[in-house]
């Protein structure tokens, strides 16, 4: 297993996590058996989105004995209220529904405690104003959580927050079809068939400036809906058209600016095994650009994906990198001192580029290379 660091937090997270949709599989029985295999394969994270009692207690009894084996990201506001889901900002539900999360957990503490599922400004104005992050805060300080986070599917919600620098961790849907789609306060938009009808061009600009800038301030992101439910592993649900493997969709969220660990979804021992043998994969199987080239219905033209079918430069460049470091630069308008530093820390650079263009015959998109490393050069100086 590879870890990663979660932004500035300090922790060192396994790139592949647990999603908590199957824990609560035959009577929540599978919970100990995909912690097992957590524990086995080197897996130290998961999330906990879900306020079932049932299930947060089978987690607490599957962490009994190995509690500091597991980096715990659970939900602040999710509650569970008349048998059922709730989420909540009201603060008297909020603080009892904390309190219970610990008790049925069988710990003291929450790694992240991850404000639960806010998709829309106005919401997020109310955690900032109603009370929800000031208790965040207070739980911070007093050593309930250790680190605070916030789940959300709209880049532009998602920006603000972390912009703000109240946030230290980022969950958020990442996917090379979402990715298409404009900020929208209805998460269903994301997966909606009219949204995919036509042909959809590149990156929406406002989700690639929110990973650009989680990466240079330093919030870690972990990754939900990978896989979007399920959708791009089939063709015939895929909103691209065409299915892509478990590999390519964990590959790509994890070549992803400021991404940390991506929360595989797993209702099987079998099916978390899939996503664990991406560890094991040749750079072939999860080589995701060949695919996304030919998506009937996407085109990435004159995006560059930072897959890596450019290299080998005859100068020893890394093409990929030089040109995240200096996406990242131009999304900022200065060149931050992170991004500087990992430059100069690079074994060649731009300016050594002789312009032979192997590169751009070799990239599956269409990538002005040549010119991106010209760019860099006037930019980092050389």
């Amino acid at each position: 297993m590879k870890y990663r660091a979660l932004g500035n937090t300090g922790i060192m997270v396994s790139e592949i996590g647990m999603g908590c949709e199957g824990f609560g599989e035959s009577n929540c029985a599978m919970t100990r058996k995909l912690f097992d295999l957590a524990e086995e394969r080197g897996v130290n994270y998961f999330d906990l989105y879900t306020s079932n009692p049932a299930i947060r207690r089978a987690v607490g009894e599957a962490m009994k004995g190995r509690r500091e084996k597991f980096i715990v990201q659970s939900h602040i506001c999710s509650v569970w209220q008349d048998g059922q889901y709730k989420r909540t900002r009201k603060i008297s539900e909020v603080k009892a529904g904390f309190a219970e999360m610990l008790e049925l957990l069988q710990t003291d503490y929450i790694d992240v405690g991850m404000i639960h599922y806010c998709d829309a400004l106005s919401d997020w104005d109310e955690i900032v104003s109603g009370g929800v992050l000031d208790y965040a805060r207070q739980l911070k300080k007093e050593g309930k959580i250790r680190h605070i986070g916030l789940s959300s599917h709209n880049p532009q919600v998602a920006l603000k927050a972390v912009e703000s620098g109240a946030i230290e961790v980022l969950m958020f849907s990442v996917n090379p079809c979402y990715d298409l789609q404009p900020a929208n306060e209805d998460v269903e938009e994301l997966w909606a068939a009219k949204n995919y009808s036509g042909t959809l061009t590149n990156m929406d600009p406002e989700r690639q400036r929110l990973y650009e800038t989680c990466q240079r301030l330093g919030v870690g992101i972990t990754v939900m809906k990978c896989f979007g439910g399920g959708d791009l592993l089939d063709a015939k649900l895929s909103p691209a058209g065409a299915a892509l493997t478990v590999n390519q969709c964990i590959h790509y969220a994890l070549t992803r600016p400021g991404v940390a660990v991506v929360l595989a979804g797993a209702h099987s021992i079998e099916q978390l095994k899939t996503s664990l043998a991406y560890e094991e994969a040749s750079e072939e199987e999860k080589d995701y650009a060949e695919a996304f080239a030919s998506f009937p219905k996407i085109s990435w033209t004159g995006h560059c994906m930072y897959c890596s079918h450019c290299a080998p430069c005859p100068q020893k460049i890394d093409v990929a990198y030089v040109t995240k470091f200096l996406n990242l630069t131009v999304a900022q308008g200065e060149i931050p001192e992170t991004v500087r530093e990992h430059y100069r820390a690079l074994e060649h650079h731009a300016g050594e580029c002789i312009k032979c263009g192997i590169c751009e015959t070799r990239c599956p998109f269409g990538v002005k290379v040549r010119e991106n490393m010209e760019k860099a050069k006037s930019v980092f100086g050389y």
